[in-house]
This record gives structure tokens, C-alpha cells and sequence, in this order.
């Protein structure tokens, strides 16, 4: 994920990787709410438990142990909490309030 721009609550973030495939593909532009009221299904940025200066794009999939459970829409994708367990409250950013680049994905023809 690259770095976040913006003015707070809201910034614009760019996805880097093919973690989150099929919802955000690499390159896509996507709006955070920053300190949004988060819960199980949101997409999420967080910072990475084993790299604090790197920033994650997951999805929570639950609350467990005092943190949240993260995990990949992409289940082949390394990096989520099957590596790392779950992360604390103070490292997720903010939800993902939507995809704004680009504006909607056509269908890929075989």
C-alpha cells in the first residue's frame, strides 16, 4: 500500500499488491474514512504488526482476543493474521468508504 495523502478523517490510498483481488486490484485509487466505526466484512488499512512502517489493505473478518482478525480476500496472498495473529485496535487506520480509480471494473474477456 502506498502512502496515505489527505486531509483527516478522509485520504486517498493506492493498492499495491493482489491481496485484496477481486474487490481492489493493484493500482486501484480508493477513499479511507479514517477512525470510522469498523466491524467484521469492512475493508480496512492498518499498520503491519511485524513492520509498523508498512501499511496493510485486509479485510476483518472478526474480533478475537482483544484485536481484530485480518485477512486477504485472495486466499493465496501472503500477510494477513494466518502470519501474524491478530492486530490491536491502535495499528487499523481506517475503513474503506470506496474504490473511486477506476470507477468501475468491466468484466475481463477470455
Amino acid at each position: 500500500m502506498n502512502a496515505v495523502t489527505g486531509l483527516l478523517p478522509w485520504g486517498l490510498a493506492r493498492v499495491s499488491g493482489p491481496s485484496m483481488v477481486p474487490a481492489y486490484y493493484d493500482g486501484d485509487r480508493i477513499l479511507v474514512h479514517y477512525g470510522a466505526v469498523i466491524g467484521p466484512g469492512d475493508a480496512v488499512l492498518a499498520r503491519d504488526p511485524r513492520e509498523p512502517g508498512r501499511v496493510l489493505l485486509k479485510r476483518i473478518a472478526r474480533r478475537e482476543g482483544g484485536g481484530w482478525w485480518l485477512l486477504a480476500d485472495n486466499p493465496y496472498a501472503p500477510g494477513d493474521s494466518r502470519q501474524f495473529g491478530t492486530v490491536p485496535d491502535e495499528l487499523v487506520l481506517g475503513r474503506v468508504a470506496a474504490r473511486l480509480w477506476p470507477p468501475r471494473r468491466l468484466p475481463r474477456r477470455p
